[in-house]
């Protein structure tokens, strides 16, 4: 029977949070393993563009920003293996990191697995996910072209992938449960300069409704109680995410909303265990934010692992 190398570092995610500290201990010459069940780069791989990430003036492609990182990751000796992260396991001074592809053994970890699209949970969403519901406009615009389509949000996700709709449908509508966006000023501006994209304020979904397809959404007005319904061919749902660590509970600990707490230092109440990126408590769930604290995280890394020698 082979026996699991140990690692210095596992890290828990590809996106900018995990990439950041992989570079960082690749570069402390600590032997590193990065493990991404998804795309390696997050969810900022399917941003169509990203324009407020330092050192690119004209902006740059989600998935390109990605790529970037993983390759200078990897450049300083980053290995990565695509595989989906079940728990971790303490004995003695090591952690067991169990994942889809087998058990990983490391001195550290680094749970860095961002979060999930947050759904609706309204009759007909799961049943059409794939049919008309989606959670992604960059994957999936393409396909709804000249067709009218419905957006649910009012937060920068939500007027970034309405904006990349407009390109494509008929009709955009933007369905908003309160009275004013939370999108920064900017996309706000560029959401309602553009004809294709139409307000819908102080409403929310009831249900999701068609045959084979999406066909209509059926509404609320929050406010008079009125009830309509709304014909479209997709709805891409958009109403912030949720962290990544059902599989972490009574591991580590975390906050009412699921996100990991840690200290400035990204360190958990677990010796050896830190956390980056969105999935930590009180994250901006900004790229550049996320880099920071997998910088962070991997500078810890490298005083928690000289202090044991």
């Amino acid at each position: 029977m082979t026996q699991s190398p140990v690692y210095d570092v596992v890290i828990i995610g590809g996106g900018p949070a995990g990439l950041t500290a992989g570079l960082y201990a690749s570069r402390g010459r600590f032997s590193t393993l990065l493990i991404e069940r998804g795309l390696f780069g997050g969810q900022i791989a399917t941003t169509e563009h990203v324009e407020n990430y330092p050192g690119f003036p004209n902006g740059i492609s989600g998935m390109e920003l990605g790529q970037f990182m993983m390759e200078q990751a990897e450049k300083f000796g980053l290995k990565t293996i695509s595989a989906e992260a079940s728990g971790i396991e303490l004995q003695g001074g090591l952690k067991i990191v169990k994942t889809s592809e087998g058990d990983l053994v490391a001195r550290t970890v680094i749970v860095a697995g961002g979060s999930q699209r947050q759904k609706m949970a309204v009759p007909g969403e799961e049943e059409f996910t794939g049919k008309g519901v989606s959670y992604c406009a960059t994957c999936d615009a393409a396909f709804f072209q000249d067709q009218a389509v419905a957006v649910v949000g009012g937060g920068d996700s939500a007027i970034s992938e309405a904006l990349h709709l407009a390109k494509f449908a008929s009709k955009v509508t933007l369905i908003h449960r309160r009275d004013e966006l939370r999108a920064t000023g900017i996309l706000q501006e560029r959401a309602f300069a553009e004809p294709r994209i139409q307000l819908l304020w102080d409403t929310t979904v009831e249900s999701v409704e068609g045959k084979k397809f999406v066909e209509k959404l059926r509404v609320n007005n929050v406010k008079t109680g009125t009830k309509s319904a709304i014909e479209v061919s997709g709805v891409f749902v958009s109403i912030g995410f949720r962290p990544d660590t059902d599989y972490l509970r009574g591991i580590l600990p975390l906050d009412s909303a699921g996100h990991i707490i840690t200290n400035e230092r990204m360190e958990t109440d677990i010796p050896g265990i830190m956390a980056a990126g969105d999935i930590r408590h009180n994250s901006a769930k900004q790229a550049i934010t996320a880099a920071g604290d997998g910088a962070t995280a991997a500078l810890s890394v490298e005083r928690f692992l000289t202090e044991s020698r």
